[in-house]
């Protein structure tokens, strides 16, 4: 499968790629307000970068805990559900007068309905698609996330003169249950990948297995931490630059919309292969520009290069792929997303820190740096070597007898 004709023909992936579509715009423009509402109440960098990535800081408490739901779910029923919950969860933080420790909560609920959706939703797309549509499969629904990132970050400033920040987090909510509907009405009913039912006991056995190896880990590592960091410099555009926050980010989804396109369609396998980790050196050297505090020109033009390197994360989804097992895509993809979203959320925490005692710029240029010593340091592993071994498939649990 090498043309988005045929990948379009594909049964299913259309209302996948739609729910997915909603689902990126929701978060989009409800993360810009929340971010925008906390910085205009407490004027602190630290606390505007975790109001919008903070859900991610507790995907990795998910992943430990709920993630084997990603295969032993019915998908759509999940899909639907999650979606619904995270309307819910949005709308709530529109509330006026909403205490801070049901914020807090409610963000954290956030994260962990994200930690499993990631794993249904993209355990499905490995379902929907031959093993060869895969890449090109996850790039469209990365380059969705590029496309509704440049929406969502125009739509949400809009929103946000028009209405509130309130009233952009329920435009969110609205979203989300957009999403919902479609994933009901839209997707086929399919039995779950595993049996069994989800626990934490099956969901630690399985992660066990997934990081057993140390060619995997590698692969793990360099798909959580070094972009994790750059998105560190993304968390820091509401300081830099609060009037062009949105612009920032939208060039910057811009970039990875093109980088995804030009991997996902015109990489072919042999070209793949020999890139290895380069574009994440490419993802992390113009945030280096930001130490000299670049004025708006430039810093677009650094930020839409950047971004083009996230696409380096198709080229590790695919080498993961090959060394895992059907009944366990979910968990692993899950595993992936979600150890990608803490990192990046732990990044934003650290980048808000580094921000308070220095400047928004010097912050992210630290994090580039670091993002470049880790990508240099994992290089060698991740070098084209001969496939490792699946994992096996963890046993079935045993019923007691009755």
């Amino acid at each position: 499968m090498r043309t988005y004709g045929e990948l379009f023909r594909s049964p299913e992936f259309t209302p996948l790629f739609a729910t997915s579509a909603c689902q990126v715009a929701a978060i989009t423009v409800s993360g810009l307000a929340l971010s925008t509402l906390v910085y205009a109440a407490t004027g602190s960098p630290l606390l505007a970068a975790l109001s919008m990535f903070g859900p991610s800081l507790v995907q990795m408490i998910g992943a430990v805990t709920l993630l084997s739901a990603a295969d032993r779910l019915p998908p759509r029923a999940a899909t639907a559900g999650l979606a619904l919950a995270s309307a819910a969860g949005t709308a709530a933080l529109a509330v006026p007068g909403l205490p801070g420790w049901a914020g807090v909560a409610v963000v954290l609920v956030l994260g962990l309905i994200a930690s499993v959706g990631g794993g249904v939703r993209y355990g499905l797309l490995s379902e929907i698609l031959p093993a060869d549509g895969y890449l090109i499969g996850r790039s469209v629904l990365n380059m969705t996330t590029g496309t509704m990132q440049i929406c969502g970050f125009a739509a949400g400033a809009g929103l946000l003169a028009v209405l509130s920040p309130r009233g952009t987090l329920l435009a969110g909510a609205a979203l989300h249950l957009a999403a919902a509907l479609v994933a009901r009405l839209r997707l086929a009913r399919r039995p779950p990948r595993a049996a069994g039912r989800p626990s934490v006991a099956q969901t630690w056995r399985a992660n066990g297995l997934l990081l057993s190896s140390p060619s995997r880990r590698r692969v793990y590592l360099a798909m959580w931490v070094p972009n994790g960091l750059i998105v560190g410099c993304e968390s820091l555009f509401v300081p830099y630059t609060p009037r062009n926050a949105g612009l920032l980010l939208a060039f910057a989804a811009l970039g990875m919309l093109a980088g995804d396109t030009v991997m996902g369609r015109f990489a072919t396998p042999s070209w793949r292969s020999r890139l290895g980790p380069r574009p994440y050196l490419l993802l992390a050297a113009p945030y280096l520009l930001f130490a000299l505090e670049p004025g708006l020109p430039v810093a677009l033009v650094a930020v839409t290069l950047a971004s083009a390197g996230f696409s380096g994360t198709l080229l590790l989804q695919e080498r993961l792929l090959s060394l895992t097992p059907d009944t366990m895509r979910g968990q692993a993809l899950g595993l992936q997303s979600s150890g990608m979203l803490t990192m990046q959320g732990v990044s934003a925490a650290l980048a808000g820190t580094v921000a308070q005692y220095t400047s928004p710029g010097t912050a992210m240029a630290v994090m580039a740096a670091a993002s470049l010593a880790v990508t240099l340091s994992l290089a060698p592993g991740l070098r084209p070597v001969r496939a490792a071994p699946p994992v096996p498939e963890p046993p079935a649990p045993q019923e007691t007898p009755r």
